[in-house]
């Protein structure tokens, strides 16, 4: 399935962009960021909550196909 991932805050920086799609065969969430940590090796570092379709979910969240986004910690206030 195509999954089209956000980045966003230190997440992009690391990245060095703030979206991409890719081409992947996994089925969860888990295994989408162990992809991801592959590619980019600084993002293992890197503290992040995920969202599909604008919710967080979990690391064992089956992912659907929607909208995956990669969120910094926010600052409380």
């Amino acid at each position: 399935m195509r999954i089209n991932i956000k980045y966003f805050g230190q997440i992009a920086e690391v990245t060095k962009t703030e979206e991409e799609s890719l081409e992947f065969s996994g089925s969860l969430v888990s295994e989408l960021i162990d992809t991801l940590n592959k590619k980019y090796s600084k993002l293992k570092n890197k503290d992040f909550q995920v969202a599909q379709n604008q919710e967080l979910v979990s690391m064992e969240t089956e992912l659907t196909g929607a909208e995956i986004a990669l969120l910094p910690p926010f600052a409380g206030g």
